[in-house]
């Protein structure tokens, strides 16, 4: 990994944490002045989202180290063990929102909201914090390919559903006096949830079980290998991704009279061609002679 993608990768997991900061404390402000479950919904994402940030700070910085004695292999799987971390504490978080939501349901008397209009106010504010800081991880997740930015990003566009949701509840509590909305986007905010936790922990077991890679990736790398010259074949390729890095080795077969130093620029070629078209892969060549008795 390159330097200027390490330093690009560290900008926006910082940006994530300060913004997610920045939606808690405001939230916390507007809960106690609107008593909006809706609200409570969004301060409860952000404050997922917070720990979330920085857990993958935190994993971003590790997986930047460089192989080391003990980790031949890199840290890359810190990632996934962070992921992992953030899918449980998820799966608590939503349970415990659809319940209160399903308590208020139940209630006989409505809950009755309060400060409407700075509610609405803090819900704006998030929406343009959240929709600034996307486009800045989209940006440097194209530039660098690393899937913990990737996903921090779409997890961040999955946030502005909670936020609209507080906005359209406070004003139709404000214009209405309707205050039901506000416990349905809570129970919709908490299915939200636990499904974000089940892909996130999903994937990240996947990773840590050696799962392999994506079936696109491979068969781009496929084609990469059967295009290039002096490679009559290849064969034994195998995957399996650890946080934002994906590991491939395969066998490829060469004319057998061909020198070591001709055998090795061909290897070494075909090596930098992959990495050029996906950055993310750390990528192991075998040579073997090929078969000339065989078809």
């Amino acid at each position: 990994m390159s330097k200027e993608h390490k330093r690009l990768n560290l900008s926006a997991a910082l940006a994530s944490v300060s913004v997610a900061l920045c939606l808690v404390i405001l939230k916390l402000w507007a809960l106690g002045q609107t008593q909006s479950l809706s609200v409570a919904a969004s301060l409860a994402d952000s404050g997922l989202d917070l720990l979330v940030s920085a857990l993958g700070l935190a994993a971003v910085a590790y997986a930047a180290l460089p192989p080391d004695h003990d980790h031949a292999f890199g840290h890359s799987s810190a990632e996934d063990l962070s992921a992992l971390g953030q899918g449980l504490f998820l799966l608590v978080t939503a349970l415990a929102l659809a319940t209160v939501s399903i308590e208020r349901l139940l209630t006989p008397t409505p809950v009755t909201l309060a400060a409407e209009g700075a509610g609405i106010v803090v819900m704006v504010v998030s929406i343009l914090l959240t929709g600034a800081l996307v486009l800045w991880q989209r940006h440097v997740a194209r530039r660098t390919g690393n899937r913990v930015i990737a996903a921090d990003s779409l997890h961040y566009v999955g946030d502005l559903l909670p936020n609209i949701g507080a906005i359209a509840a406070l004003w139709m509590s404000s214009r209405y006096g309707i205050s039901s909305l506000d416990t349905i986007v809570g129970l919709l905010a908490a299915l939200v949830l636990f499904i974000g936790a089940l892909r996130i922990g999903i994937g990240a077991w996947h990773a840590l079980m050696d799962h392999r890679a994506d079936p696109d990736l491979i068969a781009g790398i496929e084609t990469i290998i059967s295009a290039h010259p002096g490679i009559r074949g290849f064969h034994d390729m195998r995957t399996r991704t650890a946080g934002s890095r994906t590991f491939v080795d395969f066998h490829i077969e060469l004319d057998g009279q061909l020198s070591l130093n001709r055998a090795h620029a061909i290897g070494a070629d075909l090596r930098r061609r992959i990495i050029d078209t996906y950055p993310q892969t750390d990528i192991l060549i075998h040579k073997d002679p090929y078969p000339e008795g065989e078809a």
